[in-house]
């Protein structure tokens, strides 16, 4: 099975991981992403959030656990076939979550464009936003090479 090694700065990304943890755990309880079908039956509504909500809570653990005391050791996470898809929507719940809370008065277009004049964030808002980049290079770099995961051999 093949699989992308990531080597990564320590100093740089330890104090993201703080930001990542607190905006997981925000989102234990509630979607990323709430379901916006209102004409449904209570029941089933219910039981789909459930699930959605149980994936939400297994795809952050997995990203989560890309940081543990190997990471710490060398500085390296491994993506691979089988978690190269659940971090994806993993680091998307988390940006969606950051961009609903510390980042929710920076514009979209900023967002994604990275174009933010950083000095005019708080404290807070600039480790968001270094967060959100870094979640959004880890997509990228899975996307480019999601082909290349999958393939045998």
């Amino acid at each position: 099975m093949k699989h992308i090694e990531v080597k990564l700065s320590l100093p740089v990304v330890a104090p993201l991981l703080d930001v990542i943890k607190t905006a997981a755990d925000t989102l234990q309880g509630s979607l990323a992403a709430p379901l916006g079908v209102q004409d449904i039956d209570p029941e089933f509504r219910e039981a789909w959030t459930e699930e959605l909500l149980r994936s939400q809570n297994d795809e952050l653990a997995t990203l989560l656990a890309l940081f543990d005391k190997e990471f710490f050791a060398t500085g390296t996470v491994s993506f691979d076939a089988e978690n190269g898809e659940v971090i994806v929507r993993a680091c998307a719940a988390l940006r969606l979550r950051l961009r609903c809370t510390l980042l929710k008065t920076v514009a979209d277009e900023a967002l994604e464009s990275g174009e933010i004049a950083v000095e005019t964030l708080t404290e807070a808002q600039r480790t968001a936003f270094m967060c959100y980049l870094f979640l959004a290079t880890i997509q990228d770099l899975i996307i480019q090479h999601i082909d290349t995961l999958s393939a045998d051999s």
